[in-house]
């Protein structure tokens, strides 16, 4: 593994533990196993070695999400397996969470500017997908990138605040269900 890489793990190991503001390029520098300067050889500062590991997040959840697309399937199967795929990833990815729990209590700037950044790739992720189905005539002609936004948070809606408000967790079936005869309907030409 080249220094680069043991710089950007040893970082996503500190951001998860610690979060952004309590990492320091000192602490990044211990668990890889580097001079600090070393670092500086490879990133600028922390904010640019943080928004590199945010964005390699991004590019792993879009391969997740790439992985279950099938060309063959309709675009609901399509549209809910990739937002289904993404939210996972979302929940399961502690540094996401760490991410999250320190926006919220600490109000970072920088974390706050990175969590937009990764929505913002989500939904254009989305939109694309949706764009792709309209050019094909499966969907009706529509703004993808609204229709992207209701999407997104209406799935994390129901994955995610659901379950912090009401404790329990809505089996996937039932949201599938649940957006093919709401917002699916209104997209699908038949």
């Amino acid at each position: 593994m080249d220094r680069r890489q043991e710089i950007l793990e040893a970082a996503a190991k500190s951001f998860t533990l610690f979060g952004y503001k309590a990492t320091t390029m000192e602490q990044v520098a211990k668990i890889a196993n580097v001079g600090k300067g070393t670092i500086y050889t490879f990133f600028a500062n922390k904010e640019i070695l943080f928004q590199e590991i945010a964005m390699s997040l991004v590019r792993e959840m879009k391969a997740e999400a790439d992985a279950v697309l099938d060309a063959s399937a309709s675009f609901m199967d399509n549209a809910h397996n990739a937002l289904m795929k993404m939210l996972q990833f979302r929940e399961k990815h502690l540094l996401f969470a760490k991410l999250l729990e320190e926006e919220k209590e600490l109000r970072t700037p920088v974390v706050k500017q990175v969590l937009i950044r990764i929505e913002t790739e989500i939904l254009s992720y989305v939109a694309e997908l949706i764009q792709r189905r309209i050019d094909k005539g499966e969907i009706r002609d529509c703004d993808a990138e609204l229709v992207s936004y209701l999407l997104l948070k209406a799935y994390l809606a129901f994955v995610v605040d659901w379950h912090e408000l009401h404790g329990d967790m809505i089996p996937e079936e039932k949201i599938l269900n649940l957006f093919k005869e709401t917002i699916f309907r209104g997209l699908i030409l038949t």
